[in-house]
C-alpha cells in the first residue's frame, strides 16, 4: 500500500504525476481549514506546503500520523515549528535550490526599475518614440558606482551581491550579525543600511520578527533618489507606507515580486507609474523548480525509508 501524503499547495502536473506514482496523494482545497482535510488523508504521514501558508497546531492535530512537513520552497515562516517539535515532526525546506534563480530575477528587477525599461517599452508600443532627441527619456543615474544595501545576506542575498558587484556597485548589508566570510560593509541596523544605500534589496527570511521591518521611517531614510526591491516576502514591507512613499516621491521607485496578501495586489500599487510589479515569479525557472522537486522527492523517500533527511529546518 502506498504511503499517504497531503498537500496544501497546488503542484505542477509533472510533480503531481511523480508524487501520485509513489504515494496516495491528497489535496486540501486552497483556503480550507483543518476541518476540510479529506477523511482518507487524515492518516497522512507527510505534508507538502509552502512557507507562506499557515501550518498550525490545528492542522497538525487533524493529521495524527504526521511525521514530516516539507516546505516546497525556501520559506517556512507559516509553520508553527514549536508545535512541530513538540510532536516530533521534522520540518524541511528546499535549502538554496532556488537561490540563483531568485538572485538573477532580483537583479533583473533592479535593472528594470532603475533604467526605466518598462517605461521605454510602453513608449515604443504606444508610438511615442518619434524623434532621436536625447531627451526622449529622462536621464537616470544607472547602477555603476551606486550603493546596494542588501537586507538579509543569506543564500539569495549572497548571490545578489555577487551579481551586483559585476555592475561596479558598492555592496553593504544588514544581518543579525556580521558574516566573517565576506568583505562587504556590514551595517548594524536596517536604518543605517537604508541611510547608506541607493538601492535597498529585501532578501531577508520573513517571519513575525521582521513584519513591516521596511516601514515609513526606513523608506524616508532611503530617500528621494532611493529604490526599493523586494523578492523576500510581502510581510517584510509595510505596503501602505510604501504606497505613500511612492505617491509623494519620498523614494524614487520600487520593484516588487511579493506582496502582503498574495495573490491580491493593492490597487494603489497598480496605479503607480514608478513601481514594477511581478507575480511572485522569481523562483519560476526550470532549473530552480527541478531542483526543488528533487529535494522534495528525496526528502520524502528518505523519510519513508528511515534515512537521514536533508535541509531540516531547526525548531523555533
Amino acid at each position: 500500500m502506498k504511503p499517504t501524503i497531503l498537500t496544501t499547495m497546488p503542484v505542477s502536473l509533472t510533480l503531481h504525476d511523480r508524487l501520485s506514482g509513489l504515494y496516495a496523494l491528497h489535496r486540501l482545497p486552497e483556503g480550507a481549514g483543518p476541518d476540510a482535510v479529506p477523511d482518507l488523508a487524515r492518516g497522512a504521514r507527510a505534508l507538502i506546503t509552502l512557507g507562506s501558508l499557515r501550518t498550525d497546531t490545528a492542522l497538525m492535530d487533524a493529521l495524527p500520523e504526521l511525521g514530516l512537513i516539507c516546505c516546497y520552497g525556501t520559506g517556512f515562516e507559516g509553520v508553527d515549528r514549536t508545535a512541530a517539535a513538540r510532536r516530533g515532526i521534522v520540518v524541511t525546506n528546499a535549502g538554496d535550490a532556488n537561490a540563483a534563480s531568485v538572485a538573477e530575477f532580483a537583479v533583473g528587477l533592479m535593472l528594470t526599475a532603475s533604467r526605466d525599461i518598462l517605461i521605454g517599452d510602453r513608449l515604443v508600443r504606444a508610438g511615442g518614440w518619434t524623434s532621436l532627441k536625447l531627451d526622449r527619456m529622462p536621464l537616470v543615474p544607472g547602477l555603476a558606482g551606486r550603493r546596494l544595501g542588501i537586507y538579509g545576506l543569506g543564500a539569495i542575498g549572497m548571490r545578489i551581491a555577487q551579481r551586483a558587484a559585476a555592475f561596479d556597485m558598492a555592496i553593504g548589508y544588514h544581518n543579525r550579525s556580521p558574516r566573517p566570510d565576506v568583505s562587504y560593509a556590514f551595517h548594524g541596523s536596517l536604518m543605517d543600511l537604508a541611510r547608506w544605500a541607493d538601492v535597498l534589496m529585501v532578501a531577508v527570511r520573513a517571519g513575525t520578527d521582521n513584519r513591516h521591518a521596511v516601514n515609513r521611517d526606513i523608506l524616508a531614510a532611503l530617500g528621494r533618489d532611493g529604490l526599493l526591491v523586494n523578492i523576500s516576502r510581502g510581510i517584510a514591507v509595510d505596503e501602505a507606507a510604501l504606497c505613500e512613499a511612492l505617491e509623494t516621491g519620498a523614494i524614487a521607485g520600487a520593484a516588487l515580486d511579493v506582496y502582503e496578501d498574495e495573490p491580491q495586489v493593492p490597487d494603489r500599487l497598480k496605479a503607480l507609474p514608478n513601481v514594477v510589479l511581478t507575480p511572485h515569479m522569481a523562483a519560476l525557472s526550470s532549473a530552480a523548480q527541478g531542483a526543488q522537486q528533487e529535494i522534495l522527492l528525496g526528502n520524502l523517500e528518505a523519510f519513508f525509508a528511515g534515512r537521514p533527511i536533508r535541509w531540516q529546518v531547526p525548531p523555533a
